[in-house]
């Protein structure tokens, strides 16, 4: 690991005035951020931790939904958010091992946005909102690829806002080595439809399919999804499963989870 300094700021604008300087990086939760530079295959000249910040931590309803701070934990997550959005904290209680719930945190994965990761498919099922120190983004405008999101230089998360549908639930396929999802499969019910994101499959990322929405929409039970195929051209492919194995998974997950909301 090379040499850095390192800042805790602790309020949102301290932050971003740290990450104002040059080779400044935010750091989080550090679970993939710390294990790269341990490799040498990142060298910030500035971590600045956002975990000191007050008003970037907790759970709480509010306008528009549920309030996750960036900077909380996993565990947090998966213990305050149980009695608002149940499908959330479970998703959040089966992240990684109890290590990794105590120190990763949500703003972490989503800025990150791991293509395996689990909490970019229950923002985008959710149609959740991410707000950052400069603005408020739509999670159909937020995620755009591998470890790609709309985030922009000196940019960082401040919080998560959930709208609360009628049923939803996750469903996920563990690499079992990781716990990273080989494919996961979050399924969110709301009046005026069904919206459904799947991680771990897709050449770029977490996506929606926009099938199987429009079919649960019309008909929200595991039989409605029962004629659709997954193309998968658009799946990813590796040596713990091949795009027929993850489109195939698709739909098993998508049926499962909504089973499991139902």
């Amino acid at each position: 690991m090379h040499n850095f300094d390192f800042a805790k700021p602790s309020t949102i604008a301290d932050a971003a005035k740290a990450l104002g300087a040059d080779g400044a990086q935010a750091l989080s939760g550090g679970q993939t951020l710390i294990p790269t530079m341990k490799q040498r295959l990142a060298a910030p000249g500035v971590l600045v931790s956002l975990t000191g910040i007050k008003e970037m931590q907790g759970v709480c309803m509010g306008d528009g939904g549920l309030h996750v701070g960036a900077a909380t934990p996993h565990a947090v997550v998966a213990k305050e958010a149980v009695a608002h959005y149940p499908a959330l904290a479970a998703l959040a209680g089966g992240i990684g091992d109890p290590a990794v719930r105590s120190r990763g945190t949500i703003g972490g994965s989503i800025a990150n946005n791991d293509p395996a990761a689990c909490y970019p498919s229950a923002v985008l099922a959710s149609g959740a909102t991410v707000v950052t120190n400069k603005r408020k983004i739509a999670a159909d405008d937020y995620f755009q690829g591998l470890f790609t999101t709309a985030l922009e230089e000196g940019e960082f998360i401040t919080e998560v806002v959930f709208p609360i549908p009628q049923k939803a639930a996750y469903v996920k396929f563990n690499q079992p080595a990781s716990r990273f999802a080989l494919t996961g499969v979050f399924v969110a019910k709301f009046a005026n439809g069904v919206r459904v994101g799947v991680t771990g499959a897709g050449n770029d990322g977490v996506f929606r399919w926009k099938e199987a929405e429009a079919a649960l929409s019309a008909n929200f039970s595991a039989s409605a999804i029962s004629g659709l195929t997954v193309d998968a051209g658009g799946m990813n492919t590796d040596l713990h499963g091949s795009a027929a194995y993850r489109a195939n998974l698709v739909k098993v997950l998508t049926g499962r989870a909504v089973t499991a909301a139902g």
